[in-house]
Protein backbone atom coordinates (compact mmCIF):
# COMPACT_ATOMS: atom_id res chain seq x y z
CA UNK A 1 0.00 0.00 0.00
CA UNK A 2 1.27 2.97 -0.71
CA UNK A 3 0.46 6.26 0.85
CA UNK A 4 1.18 9.47 -1.66
CA UNK A 5 1.30 12.91 -0.07
CA UNK A 6 0.94 16.40 -1.01
CA UNK A 7 1.80 19.69 0.59
CA UNK A 8 3.97 21.02 2.90
CA UNK A 9 6.91 23.77 2.64
CA UNK A 10 7.87 26.44 4.17
CA UNK A 11 5.45 29.05 5.51
CA UNK A 12 5.47 31.89 7.99
CA UNK A 13 3.84 32.26 11.27
CA UNK A 14 -0.26 33.07 11.41
CA UNK A 15 -0.48 31.73 7.98
CA UNK A 16 -2.03 28.47 6.58
CA UNK A 17 -1.08 25.12 4.78
CA UNK A 18 -2.70 22.28 3.30
CA UNK A 19 -1.69 18.49 3.26
CA UNK A 20 -3.10 15.68 1.38
CA UNK A 21 -2.54 12.16 1.64
CA UNK A 22 -4.13 9.30 -0.05
CA UNK A 23 -4.12 5.74 -1.41
CA UNK A 24 -5.91 4.45 -4.49
CA UNK A 25 -6.57 0.90 -5.70
CA UNK A 26 -7.72 -0.39 -2.48
CA UNK A 27 -10.92 -2.66 -2.09
CA UNK A 28 -11.37 -1.68 1.38
CA UNK A 29 -11.68 1.44 3.44
CA UNK A 30 -8.65 2.33 6.25
CA UNK A 31 -10.50 2.18 9.58
CA UNK A 32 -8.89 5.58 10.23
CA UNK A 33 -6.21 7.99 8.34
CA UNK A 34 -4.46 11.02 9.31
CA UNK A 35 -1.14 12.91 10.14
CA UNK A 36 1.53 12.50 12.52
CA UNK A 37 4.58 14.88 13.28
CA UNK A 38 8.27 14.28 14.36
CA UNK A 39 11.07 16.82 14.72
CA UNK A 40 14.96 15.94 15.24
CA UNK A 41 15.48 13.88 18.41
CA UNK A 42 12.13 13.49 19.41
CA UNK A 43 9.48 10.52 19.25
CA UNK A 44 6.51 10.86 16.17
CA UNK A 45 3.57 12.26 17.61
CA UNK A 46 -0.09 12.59 17.01
CA UNK A 47 -1.25 15.66 15.32
CA UNK A 48 -4.65 13.80 14.27
CA UNK A 49 -6.25 11.26 13.16
CA UNK A 50 -9.92 10.61 11.65
CA UNK A 51 -12.06 7.43 10.82
CA UNK A 52 -14.34 7.32 7.52
CA UNK A 53 -17.38 8.75 9.69
CA UNK A 54 -15.71 11.70 10.86
CA UNK A 55 -14.48 10.60 14.34
CA UNK A 56 -11.20 12.53 15.43
CA UNK A 57 -8.54 12.27 17.18
CA UNK A 58 -6.15 15.26 17.81
CA UNK A 59 -3.20 16.90 20.10
CA UNK A 60 -4.74 19.38 21.95
CA UNK A 61 -1.68 22.18 20.77
CA UNK A 62 -3.74 21.74 17.65
CA UNK A 63 -7.47 21.74 18.08
CA UNK A 64 -9.26 25.24 16.87
CA UNK A 65 -6.08 25.82 14.67
CA UNK A 66 -6.15 22.31 12.41
CA UNK A 67 -9.01 20.83 10.08
CA UNK A 68 -8.45 16.83 9.25
CA UNK A 69 -11.29 15.61 7.11
CA UNK A 70 -11.95 12.05 5.26
CA UNK A 71 -12.33 11.58 1.92
CA UNK A 72 -15.54 11.08 0.56
CA UNK A 73 -15.81 7.32 -0.32
CA UNK A 74 -12.43 7.10 -0.71
CA UNK A 75 -9.29 6.40 1.15
CA UNK A 76 -7.84 10.13 1.27
CA UNK A 77 -7.38 12.50 4.50
CA UNK A 78 -6.72 16.36 4.40
CA UNK A 79 -5.38 18.42 7.05
CA UNK A 80 -5.98 22.27 6.82
CA UNK A 81 -3.55 24.29 8.96
CA UNK A 82 -4.71 27.88 10.01
CA UNK A 83 -2.70 30.25 12.23
CA UNK A 84 0.41 28.31 12.48
CA UNK A 85 3.43 28.23 14.59
CA UNK A 86 6.81 27.89 14.77
CA UNK A 87 6.36 24.56 17.06
CA UNK A 88 4.09 22.93 14.45
CA UNK A 89 7.44 22.60 12.52
CA UNK A 90 8.43 19.07 11.31
CA UNK A 91 8.16 16.32 9.26
CA UNK A 92 4.32 15.34 8.80
CA UNK A 93 4.05 11.41 8.52
CA UNK A 94 0.63 10.35 6.35
CA UNK A 95 -0.85 7.42 8.56
CA UNK A 96 -3.15 4.96 7.94
CA UNK A 97 -5.03 2.24 9.82
CA UNK A 98 -5.31 -1.02 7.86
CA UNK A 99 -7.18 -4.02 9.04
CA UNK A 100 -4.32 -5.92 9.65
CA UNK A 101 -1.42 -3.28 9.81
CA UNK A 102 -0.42 -0.45 10.29
CA UNK A 103 1.02 2.35 6.99
CA UNK A 104 3.11 5.31 6.89
CA UNK A 105 4.05 7.55 3.91
CA UNK A 106 7.40 9.30 2.96
CA UNK A 107 7.11 12.30 5.33
CA UNK A 108 6.52 15.83 4.15
CA UNK A 109 8.57 18.69 6.20
CA UNK A 110 7.08 21.75 7.24
CA UNK A 111 8.99 24.74 8.40
CA UNK A 112 7.13 27.39 10.06
CA UNK A 113 9.29 30.52 9.73
CA UNK A 114 9.29 34.17 8.90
Amino acid sequence: VELVESGGGLVQPGGSLTLACSAGGLSYRFYAMGWYRQVPGAERELVATVTPVGKIEAAESVKGRFTITPGDGENRVTLRMKNVKPEDSGVYYCYARGPAIDHWGQGLAVTVSS
